[in-house]
């Protein structure tokens, strides 16, 4: 099955009044592809071309990456952009929970609590 699929659709002139000045004589029914619509499988919509990006890995983390993707039976291409992936997710959650954290704070009228989370965001800022 092709990745797209065109779907032409005809249109007939319609009759009637035509020309500035109201004449009857209509001209003869035209057929023909009016547009094309491209109909693609939701799976395309969200495929991009990848991008090519060289990178250097040091000897433990490549041997290690390696390893990775011996056990599951892929490449190790696929392994570092999985590893990627889970890193930038990894980063979005602690940014969202570092901004939860910074509600609850603003909205604590507890003095015990305020300390609490003033620690917590300090660790999550500076680290241990």
């Amino acid at each position: 099955m092709p990745a797209w699929v065109a779907v032409p659709w005809r249109r007939e002139v319609p009759s009637g009044d035509f020309g500035p000045q109201g004449e009857s004589e209509a001209p003869a029914p035209r057929f023909g592809a009016f547009w094309c619509r491209m109909v693609y499988p939701e799976a395309m919509s969200n495929l991009e071309k990848p991008i090519r990006q060289s990178i250097s890995l040091p000897p433990r983390v490549a041997r290690r990456v390696k390893a990775l993707a011996r056990t599951k039976k892929t490449s190790a291409n696929r392994v570092v952009v999985d590893l990627i992936e889970a890193g930038l997710e990894g980063q979005e959650q602690e940014k969202k929970r570092f901004f939860d954290l910074a509600d609850r704070l603003v909205r604590s009228s507890n003095p015990e609590e305020e300390k609490r989370l003033k620690e917590e965001l300090a660790r999550m800022t500076f680290g241990e």
